[in-house]
């Protein structure tokens, strides 16, 4: 690999990319899938009713993880600097850091998520951030904002 291009950043761009396929899964596969990532059984009934909430709340999450995968890839170098990339990255960062630290506080506004589900996504948040933070911080020189 090119020694100019950043390995975390790419690590952290392919999680998330893994992330928005886990959660395209959901909305291909119904029920089933949502209720295996512990999305909880209310997500997974709407779903199989053929519901659109769960289809619009999952479909914002995957355009999300994608943004973010985008960020990744721009701060590693492998493809054309992305606006605000400072911003996009330290943004990004904090977001997954506080999730992944954070979600005592959030469970009770989510009750029919499962604790598994809790534990296991707030370590995934916790893993990504630290990937993008500790990232961030390797390129943060190169980051200039004058540079192209």
């Amino acid at each position: 690999m090119d020694s100019d291009k950043n390995r975390l950043l790419i690590l952290a761009a392919m999680c998330t990319t893994l992330a928005a396929i886990a959660h395209l899964g959901c909305i291909v596969f119904g029920g089933d899938w949502y209720r295996l990532f512990g999305a909880g059984e209310e997500m997974a009934q709407l779903s199989e009713q053929g519901h659109w909430y769960p289809t619009a709340v999952t479909s914002t999450i995957v355009a999300i993880l994608l943004l973010c995968s985008l960020y990744a890839l721009s701060g590693a170098r492998v493809i054309l600097r992305l606006p605000l990339l400072r911003t996009g990255l330290c943004t990004i960062s904090s977001i997954f850091l506080l999730r992944g630290v954070a979600f005592f506080g959030i469970t009770a506004l989510f009750p029919g998520n499962s604790l598994l589900f809790w534990l296991v996504s707030s370590g995934i948040c916790l893993g990504i951030g630290m990937l993008f933070a500790a990232g961030t911080t390797q390129v943060w020189p190169k980051l200039s904002a004058k540079k192209p």
